[in-house]
């Protein structure tokens, strides 16, 4: 078995031959969609700084032991760590308080209050009027920044937005 798996994968210390590389890329492809359902379905699809770093290390890891730059059982175990310790600290950021989700994932911040713009904030984050009239527009709403009563840069680098309601768009008597 040892000798069947040496000639199909290769090993570290030998150039791979451009079917070795092919079996090592099928081997890693199905690797990797098991280990990633061993985290959960969030690491792709939240786009947190928390999930981007975990998606550009694993990719990363995973494209060496395809090429042959890094041994292939070791770069497994350390993709494998790594979805794990993913798993594990959005656990912790579940379970604790939110002040270890706001480290690991950070934090929303306001951007629009009651049609006011929150400049501070705007700035930290390098979000221009522009940016929040796009926000608007993408969600069917007129680009008319006075009728929201409250925009959000979530932790995705989304804007979410909550418009005013009718009552609150009418001038007090």
């Amino acid at each position: 078995m040892q000798e069947f798996f040496h000639m199909a994968f290769g090993i570290h210390d030998e150039t791979l031959t451009w079917w070795q590389m092919s079996l090592r890329a099928i081997g890693i492809f199905f690797a990797a969609v098991l280990i990633l359902r061993i985290g959960s379905s969030r690491i792709f699809g939240k786009n947190t700084t928390f999930d981007i770093v975990l998606g550009v290390i694993y990719g990363s890891i995973l494209s060496r032991a395809i090429t042959g730059n890094a041994p292939f059982w070791p770069t497994l175990a350390a993709a494998l760590t790594l979805v794990v310790l993913h798993r594990g600290l959005a656990m912790l950021a579940f379970y604790t308080n939110i002040g270890v989700g706001n480290i690991l994932k950070g934090k929303p911040e306001m951007l629009i209050k009651n049609g006011e713009l929150q400049w501070a904030a705007m700035r930290r984050n390098s979000v221009t009027e522009h940016d929040l009239c796009e926000a608007l527009r993408n969600a069917g709403h007129d680009a008319d920044l006075k009728s929201v009563r409250l925009a959000y840069l979530e932790r995705s680098g989304n804007i979410s937005v909550i418009m005013k309601s009718d009552e609150q768009k009418r001038p007090l008597p």
